[in-house]
């Protein structure tokens, strides 16, 4: 079997700052992380590796620095690594993404896709499900559980907002991975000094066949980001030690004083 999973680069958004006159993201300080859905992705496809001999590609798009990303991800066991990277990416929304990386994609063999369910830094949840859409392949989203039957069928286990679901799907098809499907593996020493001594492929525009440029980077992206703030703080409130059927009262005077009842 054959796995291609698609991970990012992100950076780490419990040290996120904006700045407040360009309401853009400082990102100078700011480490940089592999985002954890798609980690739980990695762990996933080296679990079926692991059980049934699979080869492991890791295939991001971003900057050349993204270098390290794939390079843990190396570490932690895949068999080849590819780095998208070219300015003619840059600027990229969702779409011109997956459109980007879909192209990548029709260059390699695979049975199985598998992505993040979202990236901490967007937040859109939309690359996976559009790649699919790309490449014209079956696709189950929020999956928190996998089983495969050695041949040609996988048995999942999708989260919904009510519980689960239980979906067959037939390779070669996508799935995208919850960060709470996996706890994902240590590197090893010896791994990571491995790691910096495999190559990790550059891929520019010029290696995809058959793109079409007018749908990459920001001439490709219908999203634009008009602005950008942080959450505003609000004000402490007020605290009442009372009994329920007094609370209910204040509850209901507060909403007559807002005009809500």
């Amino acid at each position: 079997m054959k796995i291609v999973v698609c991970i990012k680069q992100v950076p780490d958004t419990t040290e996120i700052r904006l700045d407040p006159v360009k309401g853009t993201l400082i990102r100078d300080g700011v480490p940089s992380i592999i985002n954890p859905d798609d980690k739980a992705g990695l762990e996933e496809a080296l679990k079926l590796k692991d059980k049934f001999g699979a080869h492991v590609t890791a295939i991001t798009m971003g900057p050349p620095q993204a270098d390290s990303a794939l390079r843990e991800a190396i570490a932690m066991g895949v068999d080849r690594a590819i780095l998208l990277t070219d300015r003619k990416f840059a600027g990229a929304d969702t779409l011109a993404t997956s459109y980007a990386i879909s192209a990548a994609l029709k260059e390699l063999d695979y049975d199985l896709i598998i992505a993040g369910r979202q990236a901490i830094d967007g937040d859109t949840a939309q690359v996976g499900p559009q790649i699919a859409e790309f490449l014209n392949l079956p696709q189950i989203t929020y999956v928190n559980d996998i089983k495969f039957d050695g041949k040609d069928t996988f048995e999942v286990k999708r989260a919904t907002e009510d519980g689960y679901m239980l979906l067959q799907v037939q390779i070669p098809c996508l799935m995208t991975i919850l960060a709470e499907a996996n706890k994902p593996r240590y590197m090893n020493v010896k791994n990571i000094v491995e790691a910096y001594n495999k190559e990790v492929e550059v891929w520019g525009v010029d290696r995809l066949s058959g793109i079409n440029e007018e749908k990459l980077g920001l001439k490709g992206s219908p999203t634009k980001v008009k602005k950008s703030f942080t959450k505003g703080i609000k004000a402490v409130g007020q605290l009442y030690e009372v009994d329920p059927q007094e609370a209910a009262k204040i509850i209901i005077e507060k909403l007559k004083e807002k005009f809500i009842i």
